[in-house]
């Protein structure tokens, strides 16, 4: 990956993170399939001048749905992966201010 921006494809934005973004300081991120845990950290670290603490990384799997007369199945949304970075008490990410 070139840039911090090439490896958080984009930000998170549930009741489920905006819980851990406030409470937890944890905030997650949308990453291609193939970055590393090192990548992550080092994206967010100079994306947003914090201190990462812990990055933990998901793979989310394709949702599957029947379509059609015949009940095949079809891929309606693709897989991705989703990192959850943990960060220092005193730092925060402005994306996520107005969602607390």
């Amino acid at each position: 990956m070139s840039t911090a921006f090439d490896v958080l494809k984009k930000p998170l934005i549930t009741e489920k993170t905006a819980y851990q973004s406030s409470k937890l300081n944890q905030f997650s991120f949308e990453v291609p399939l193939d970055v590393t845990r090192t990548q992550v950290k080092e994206a967010v670290e100079t994306a947003f001048e914090v201190t990462v603490l812990k990055v933990n990384i998901i793979n989310v799997a394709p949702k599957v749905s029947r379509r059609g007369r015949n009940r095949r199945m079809a891929i309606r949304k693709s897989a991705y992966k989703k990192a959850i970075v943990t960060l220092s008490p005193e730092d925060r990410i402005p994306i996520f201010e107005g969602v607390e």
